[in-house]
């Protein structure tokens, strides 16, 4: 990669994480790493956190404990791809790490608190750092303790609104989170636009809707939007969010916690990252009932000083991409710490579908709130179901889970209609499944018609523009005969840690390689 972002910290960021990587796809820990490069493993923990300036004699001594090349200088960026040995099966056990989604709230969520804020087994992926590199440019202190298991964030009492990365903000759309909590704070402020995945068409007119009671008007000019808020001093206010969006509940909860008085949400999304952001903000003192409905009454506060310490919960997307290897290797494989709330209409969807598997008994995640079982699926022979799957807003099946049922269907037989009627276009990546055999056929921008059971065969296939259908075609080169290669696969890692390595631990033939 050429080092030329627009902020002094993220270069040094992004070769840590990329020094991050490929230490872990070697399997080494960081004492381990420190004593094949003669430093010590405070130091790179350090480097990985982005928190130490590096020398081309350092970092070269690094690329060859690692025998990775990690950076070129001057040069074009290198692109990672895999080469995937497919046909394997799978087998053994693998834990459920914590939320993508979950986290990035978490994070926005931080900058409500005067206090010292520590958030335990938080995901190490760019989305993470994305949001990381917007609060450190705002002045917060943000550190990686233990080894990286715990982010302490420190918001100051003066945020620099003025020297925002505008570059890691346009990069990740979670940005539009921020609208929330820094209204509760400032009169007048700017964000940059938006970003994320090439989903088609999103507006953030449903985001305006669920802020403009607490005052908030946006105008959107010349690549940034100028936010404005114009406090009318009443201590009760209600909102019809139009769209029972994730992203719009959150910020709508947000500005609530951060404005006085009682805030009442009516269809309001209860999913797991909104039922993980509320436990959060009780922590720091907000009262709010109706967690996990689709009504919640929040009495808000302007001034919050708490030092909490906060574990965020299982991923139920990262679940069933595991759940799915399983499914399409037709292998047997246990998938630990699954958050079953958040994923029962997909195993029962499966189940009509006629896969085998056990669940455990419940036990409790880590935050004390969130029902977490262990899931084994076995081979099955599987069928299309009689209805179309298509997604819904929480308890319905997870929008971000339905692409996995694309090659699941592709494996099974008969016809499945596959409705995506939240995105426009996303269905369109998921056509390079038939690159690799599948039978997948394009109805509209919204419907796919999947006949199986397929016969897949090894591919080099480019990795779309968007994480699930990249996921997705990862996947399916795990089924399919023979090698094939998923080209420019950055962008993965924008919601998984080393989902290659992990899959690598299951038993699957994966390597990286650069050019």
């Amino acid at each position: 990669m050429a080092v030329t972002p627009a902020t002094p910290t993220a270069p040094l960021r992004e070769v840590g994480a990329l020094i991050r990587g490929a230490r872990q796809n070697q399997g080494l820990t960081q004492a381990q790493l420190a004593e094949r490069v003669g430093t010590s493993q405070s130091a790179i923990n350090r480097i990985e956190q982005g928190g130490q300036n590096l020398s081309l004699e350092l970092l070269t001594r690094i690329s060859g404990a690692l025998d990775q090349q990690l950076v070129s200088i001057g040069g074009a960026p290198q692109r990672s791809h895999l080469r995937v040995q497919g046909g394997r099966k799978l087998s053994g056990s693998i834990a459920v790490n914590s939320s993508k989604n979950g986290a990035v709230a978490l994070l926005c969520a931080s900058l409500l608190n005067r206090g010292v804020t520590r958030l335990h087994k938080v995901a190490r992926i760019v989305e993470v750092d994305r949001i990381i590199d917007v609060l450190v440019s705002l002045g917060a202190r943000v550190t990686w303790l233990n080894d990286g298991e715990t982010l302490e964030i420190v918001a100051p009492a003066e945020l620099r609104l003025d020297a925002i990365d505008a570059d890691a903000a346009r990069r990740t759309r979670s940005v539009l989170m921020f609208l929330g909590p820094l209204s509760g704070r400032f009169d007048s402020f700017r964000l940059p636009y938006a970003g994320g995945c090439d989903l088609g068409t999103r507006t953030v007119e449903p985001h305006l809707i669920a802020l403009r009671p607490f005052g908030v008007g946006v105008d959107a000019q010349a690549g940034w939007y100028d936010v404005a808020v114009a406090r009318d001093g009443r201590s009760t206010r209600t909102i019809v969010l139009t769209e029972r969006g994730d992203t719009v509940t959150e910020n709508a909860i947000l500005a609530a916690a951060a404005h006085e008085g009682e805030t009442v949400i009516r269809n309001a999304s209860p999913n797991y990252m909104v039922q993980d952001l509320c436990f959060f903000l009780e922590l720091l003192g907000i009262r709010i009932e109706g967690i996990g409905t689709t009504t919640l009454r929040i009495t808000g506060q302007r001034e919050i000083s708490a030092e909490v310490d906060y574990w965020p919960s299982e991923d139920p997307v990262e679940a069933m991409s595991l759940l799915t290897a399983g499914i399409v290797t037709e292998s047997t494989l246990t998938v630990t710490r699954a958050p079953i709330e958040f994923l029962e209409i997909e195993l029962a969807t499966l189940a009509e579908m006629g896969l085998r598997f056990d669940v455990s008994s419940e036990y409790p995640a880590a935050n004390g709130r969130t029902r977490l079982v262990d899931i084994t699926v076995h081979p099955s022979q599987l069928r299309a179901p009689i209805d179309k799957i298509h997604a819904m807003p929480f308890p319905g099946l997870n929008i971000d889970n339905l692409p996995f049922f694309v090659i699941i269907a592709a494996m099974a037989e008969g016809t499945t209609l596959v409705h995506d009627w939240v995105y426009e276009g996303r269905a369109i990546h998921l056509l390079d499944l038939t690159r690799l055999g599948a039978s997948v056929t394009l109805r509209d921008p919204h419907r796919l018609d999947v006949s199986g059971p397929a016969h897949l065969s090894g591919a080099e296939v480019s990795c779309p523009p968007a994480l699930r259908p990249a996921v997705v075609i990862l996947l399916a080169m795990l089924a399919a005969k023979g090698e094939s290669v998923l080209r420019n696969v950055d962008i993965i890692a924008r919601g998984y840690e080393g989902l290659q390595e992990r899959l690598v631990s299951l038993g699957a033939s994966i390597e990286t390689f650069r050019d």
